[in-house]
C-alpha cells in the first residue's frame, strides 16, 4: 500500500439499501479514525442512512445498474458524472463493501478510471488489476463483522473505546409523534414480501400485543400507509399509526424510544440495533440469519429457520401460506417481547464481549 505521511482521503462504497449502509457503519468509523476525509458512495436508497452514520464527511450517490431489486438502466452520462465526482474528490484509497453474493469489480473498474490509487474489497472473482487488496471474508461471517474485517486488513482500526456495534448520530426526540409513556414498535413491512408477515398476520399480532397491555406504535414508509393503517386499526385505540409520518432520522428517534421493536429482516431492524433497542425479528430464512440478523443488541429470531425456502433468496414466498413467518404464533411473539423488555429494565446489562456483540446477544 505504500507509506503515507498524512492521513488519506478515503472513499467507502456501499451501493445497496438503507439496511446495508447501516451495517457498514462500524467499518466506516474505522476508516474515519484513520482518514483525513471520509466519503461514502451509496445508492439512492441508502442516502438517508449514509447521512446518519458517524464519521461520514461527504455522501456521493450513484444508482448502479448492477444493484437493487429494480436496477437503473446503464447510463454513460451518469457513469461519467460518477467518475468525475470521484476524480474530483482526490481519494487516496477506497474500500468497496459488498455482500457475500455480490461482485465489487464493476465499481472497482470505475474507481480505477477515476484515478483512485488503491482499492480493497472482498472478491471471489479474479480481479486482475482492479483491486490492490483482494480480500476473502471468513465463512459464516455477519455482514457488519465482514466489513470490519476488510477495514482492519486494509489498515483501518476502530478508535479506542468503540465497541464495534451499529451506531447512528443522535436521533431527535420524537415524543411529539409517539406520545408519552412506554411503547412497542411494530414495523410490518419489508422491501420484499418474503421477509415480512402478511398484512392479516401482522394485524393479529398488533391486536395480541395491545390485548396483553402494550401500547403499539406501527411504523412504515409512505408506500406502507395502507398496510400500517390496517394493522393499527386491528389493534384499536391502543395503537398509533405512524405510517409515512417519519423520515429515517425521525424513525431512528421513534425506535430509540421503544422498549422493543418487532420487525422483519429489513432496514428498520438494523436501525433499531443502531439505536440500541432490542429486536424481535421475524426472520425468513431466504437469507442466512448469521449474516443478516440484528447485530450487537439483544434479539430473538422468530420464524422457522429450517423452512423449505431456506437459502433461496426468494423475494416472494415459494411456499403456500408463508408458513415460516405467518406460522409464528401470538404466544411466541408475546414471549419474545416480554423477554426482550427485561433487557431494557433499569440495571439490565447488554452484552459487551466480542463474541456476544457478533451474535447479537440472542435472548
Amino acid at each position: 500500500m505504500g507509506r503515507q505521511t498524512t492521513a488519506p482521503r478515503t472513499l467507502v462504497v456501499r451501493l445497496d439499501s438503507a439496511g446495508d449502509v447501516l451495517l457498514a457503519g462500524p467499518a466506516v468509523r474505522a476508516v474515519a479514525a484513520g482518514s483525513s476525509h471520509t466519503a461514502l458512495l451509496c445508492g439512492p436508497l441508502g442516502v438517508q442512512a449514509a447521512r446518519l452514520l458517524p464519521g461520514v464527511d461527504e455522501v456521493l450517490v450513484y444508482d448502479a445498474p448492477w444493484v437493487g431489486l429494480d436496477p437503473a438502466p446503464v447510463s454513460p452520462e451518469e457513469t461519467r458524472e460518477l467518475i468525475d465526482a470521484v476524480s474530483g474528490g482526490h481519494f487516496d484509497r477506497a474500500l468497496v463493501l459488498v455482500s457475500y453474493h455480490q461482485s465489487p469489480l464493476p465499481v472497482a473498474l470505475l474507481l480505477k478510471l477515476a484515478g483512485v490509487g488503491w482499492t480493497a474489497a472482498d472478491s471471489e472473482d479474479y480481479p486482475g488489476a482492479l483491486l490492490d487488496l483482494r480480500h476473502h471474508r471468513l465463512p459464516r461471517r455477519h455482514e457488519a463483522r465482514a466489513a470490519l474485517d476488510l477495514a482492519r486488513d486494509a489498515g483501518f482500526a476502530l478508535p479506542p473505546g468503540d465497541d464495534g456495534r451499529l451506531r447512528v448520530c443522535a436521533p431527535p426526540d420524537t415524543a411529539h409523534l409517539t406520545g408519552p409513556g412506554p411503547y412497542v414498535v411494530l414495523h410490518p413491512g419489508a422491501a420484499v414480501s418474503a421477509r415480512s408477515w402478511s398484512a392479516a398476520r401482522a394485524a393479529r399480532a398488533a391486536a395480541a400485543l395491545t390485548a396483553e397491555g402494550y401500547r403499539v406504535v406501527v411504523t412504515g414508509g409512505r408506500a406502507d400507509k395502507d398496510l400500517t393503517a390496517e394493522v393499527a386499526a386491528r389493534a384499536g385505540k391502543y395503537a398509533l399509526d405512524l405510517g409515512g409520518a417519519t423520515d429515517l432520522r425521525e424513525l431512528a428517534g421513534v425506535l430509540a424510544g421503544a422498549r422493543v421493536v418487532v420487525a422483519g429482516n429489513t432496514g428498520p431492524a438494523h436501525l433499531a440495533a443502531a439505536v440500541g433497542t432490542p429486536v424481535a425479528c421475524l426472520f425468513a430464512p431466504v437469507v442466512p440469519a448469521e449474516r443478516w440478523g440484528p447485530y450487537g443488541v439483544p434479539h430473538v429470531l422468530l420464524g422457522d429457520q429450517d423452512a423449505p425456502c431456506a437459502g433461496s433468496r426468494a423475494r416472494r414466498c415459494p411456499v403456500p401460506g408463508h408458513p415460516c413467518l405467518d406460522g409464528v404464533g401470538d404466544a411466541e411473539v408475546l414471549a419474545a417481547v416480554a423477554a426482550l423488555g427485561e433487557w431494557t429494565a433499569p440495571g439490565a446489562q447488554l452484552a459487551t464481549s466480542a463474541a456476544e456483540t457478533e451474535r447479537g446477544a440472542t435472548v
